[in-house]
């Protein structure tokens, strides 16, 4: 049985490309803390590689980014290639079957923002300007005390296939 099932935090952005037959692959790379400390009294953490393909792959570019939480399921996969040098190079790899988003854009925002102030800032100056010049098209910000988000959406929220993640 080959079965892999992690949780870890972002360490980059994920990096989408697409293959000549025009097939979405994204790869990126995950934090996992170890449960217990080293000899200095120190946690340390292991990197792993994860590759996720077609719709998945697009869906995780567009939602999480460096320092994003989220949980993989998919196998372990071993490959080898020939560097430029002559050198034949070894990968070890998650291939990921699921990809869940385990925080909020709002949670991972805070996480990024302690991570990389510029990169975050930049993301909500531009979330700004599209707020006001779409703000025709958006849905009203909600005042609701109950904490219900769709509290002023009304009784029909439409939802394309598009926009689900799975």
């Amino acid at each position: 049985m080959n079965k892999a099932m992690l949780v870890g935090r972002l360490t980059r952005d994920p990096e989408l490309r697409y293959t000549g037959t025009n097939t979405a692959v994204t790869s990126f790379s995950i934090a996992i803390n170890r449960t217990f400390t080293n000899q200095a009294g120190e946690r340390e953490a292991d990197f792993i590689n994860v590759v996720v393909w077609r719709k998945a792959a697009e869906n995780v570019k567009k939602y999480v980014f460096k320092g994003s939480l989220v949980g993989v399921e998919g196998r372990v996969q071993s490959r080898s290639y020939e560097a430029k040098d002559g050198t034949k190079r070894y990968i070890t790899e998650v291939v990921a079957d699921n990809v869940q988003f385990l925080e909020s854009k709002s949670q991972s925002g805070a996480v990024s923002n302690n991570a990389n102030n510029n990169t975050s800032n930049n993301n909500n100056n531009n979330n700004n300007n599209n707020n006001n010049n779409n703000s025709s098209a958006e849905a009203p910000k909600t005042t609701d005390v109950s904490g219900d988000p769709f509290a002023d959406f009304g009784s029909d929220i439409e939802i394309n296939d598009d926009d689900l993640p799975f």
